[in-house]
């Protein structure tokens, strides 16, 4: 595609900057202490260990209510138990179901869900009291999931939130009493693991789990300066210069932020002051969870991610109290941004994360979505929820992506362990704009040592926003099968026209978009969107052909047609 920003290019190159510090495996002496540990808390006279002073309350109140689903909640009231992508009915034994899975069981466990069944109303706070005083009377001793410091410092935050609505002063002081003795024994465990057990996000919210009690038991600020310490010291490790997280997936962005806005609420509540760094990291954080919302006000499906719900999105950047917009181009994270009239395209042009946050990546380098107001049409597959290993490599996939695929491989290999292994050694971005116009062409060479082919794209974007063009272009050796793939939205209706060489592609609202292509075969073909957080079914637009001597040239148009076009 010879651009209309091809003359007068920049000559400046834009690239992904480096990603700063990564996170190394565990060294020895930690693995060591973990399994130590471990060892020692699963023995009988270990509970001895958790026992101490007793407040008679909480000394302060910690935390806002997050709002629940109460559709969820209802589905919880009914025994039908739906965490992790996992469907577990009246469990037997309650919090230890044989068929279930190990997120399911953490999830479980961590009583995230009592926001949900709260909204339900009615008998919910009977339930939830009940649940409660089951897990009481049920976990009496550590256990590797039900005490795993993320697992074990949710479930502390959450019933210190609602720990009045759960147990009351007056009818409940039985369980009031029981379950303030479990939090005490609870945070003394945690206080030992929260900054070293687990990595990544996970230990983040162990941190807030630990604040959050700290302060509310008033166990001085000298304790809590510790525990804030270690976020500090954390927070350079997975939140990037351009306040992306290093995980380079949006739904984690998300919850990590929550996190440290939950933490930042924490010390609110014990007048502590809120480190430099942590509010920092809120700045830089909230602009970039912008970045990646489309028009529906919900989350781009980029490295195992989901819409998620737009109602919470917006709160959690209410709650960072931080104006900043979404910024176009996010060089650290990988990430681009290119927006005209209504439509918004983001385009992923940044290496994977490193060991230690690629354990959900996917292999989706130049990839692309693409919305209209609140109408998506070009989307990724999203991020699968569940205990299905098979459906988890699919999602994960090249395949699974709106972008070209050599030889049905992926451009980033996944390793048995979940792990990523080769990726492009190099990936280049340049960018350009005028007069409201934008193009960018981008490459990787993550084929070129396998197949000896080099893989760039372009993409173009009309002032207007009702003209995205693009080229995806292989150079190297002829022979090779290719797939350009649009994976569409569920709400898109495509229908085959002008005798195969052209899609439209008609929204919810009635607009009309015409997709055309030169260069490769057109077909129509099944597809999934896990973008809801179910699995559902939709279609992809391919286009399909084999590499000859001058590599592969295809070349695409996707228009906006107005509403007139009839599809019946």
């Amino acid at each position: 595609m010879r651009s209309p920003l091809s003359r007068g290019r920049p000559a400046a190159r834009s690239e992904p900057a480096a990603q700063g510090p990564v996170a190394e495996p565990p060294p020895l002496f930690t693995r060591v202490r973990r399994d130590a540990l471990r060892g020692f808390a699963a023995s009988s006279f270990y509970r001895h260990t958790l026992i101490g002073r007793v407040p008679a309350d909480l000394r302060l109140r910690v935390g806002e209510r997050w709002p629940g689903d109460g559709k969820r909640g209802a589905t919880i009231l009914s025994g039908e138990i739906a965490l992790a992508g996992q469907v577990v009915r009246n469990p037997v034994p309650v919090w230890f179901p044989p068929e279930a899975g190990v997120n399911w069981l953490a999830a479980w466990h961590d009583f995230s869900w009592v926001a949900d069944l709260l909204s339900v109303g009615g008998g919910a706070r009977d339930a939830v009291r009940a649940l409660v005083q089951s897990w009481l009377t049920d976990n009496t001793g550590w256990h590797p999931i039900a005490w795993r410091a993320d697992v074990l410092a949710t479930r502390i935050y959450t019933w210190l939130v609602h720990f009045d609505e759960i147990a009351s002063r007056e009818a409940d002081r039985l369980l009031r009493r029981a379950m303030l003795a479990s939090l005490a024994a609870q945070l003394r465990h945690l206080a030992r693991t929260a900054a070293w057990e687990e990595a990544g996000p996970a230990r983040l919210r162990a941190l807030k789990g630990l604040i959050a009690g700290l302060v509310a038991f008033g166990h001085g600020e000298k304790r809590v300066v510790r525990a804030l310490r270690a976020v500090e010291q954390e927070l350079p490790l997975q939140i990037l210069p351009d306040g992306g997280h290093r995980s380079r997936s949006p739904s984690v962005q998300l919850d990590v932020l929550r996190d440290l806005v939950d933490t930042r609420a924490a010390l609110r509540a014990g007048h502590i002051e809120t480190p430099a760094a942590l509010q920092d990291a809120i700045d830089r954080m909230a602009p970039m969870l912008r970045f990646f919302r489309h028009g529906d006000r919900k989350l781009a499906l980029f490295n195992n991610s989901i819409e998620e719900d737009g109602i919470l999105v917006d709160l959690v950047l209410t709650r960072s109290e931080t104006k900043g917009r979404a910024p176009g181009q996010a060089p650290h994270s990988g990430y681009l941004r290119m927006q005209a009239g209504h439509s918004l395209v983001l385009v992923d042009i940044g290496k994977p994360p490193p060991h230690g946050f690629d354990e959900s990546a996917h292999a989706g380098p130049l990839s692309f979505e693409m919305s209209q107001g609140r109408e998506r049409i070009i989307v990724n597959c999203g991020g699968y929820r569940g205990a299905n290993r098979a459906w988890r490599q699919v999602a994960r996939s090249t395949a699974a992506h709106s972008v070209l695929v050599l030889a049905d491989t992926n451009a980033v290999e996944i390793a048995d362990d979940g792990t990523l292994g080769r990726a492009p050694p190099t990936l280049r971005c340049e960018s350009a704009e005028d007069e409201g116009a934008q193009w960018i062409a981008v490459s990787h060479d993550g084929y070129r040592q396998r197949f000896g082919i080099l893989y760039t794209r372009e993409l173009y974007l009309g002032a207007d926003g009702d003209d995205l063009r693009g080229e995806d272009k292989l150079t190297g050796r002829s022979g090779t099968a290719f797939a350009v793939r649009f994976h569409l939205h569920p709400s898109v209706e495509p229908r085959l026209v002008q005798d195969a060489s052209a899609v439209l592609l008609r929204l919810p609202s009635g607009l009309v978009w015409r997709l055309r292509a030169s260069g490769a075969e057109l077909s129509l073909a099944e597809s999934i969107y896990l973008g809801s957080g179910e699995l559902k079914k939709t279609q992809q637009i391919v286009l399909s052909g084999t590499t000859d001597a001058n590599g592969a040239s295809v070349r695409w148009a996707i228009r906006r047609e107005g509403r007139a076009a009839d599809l019946s």
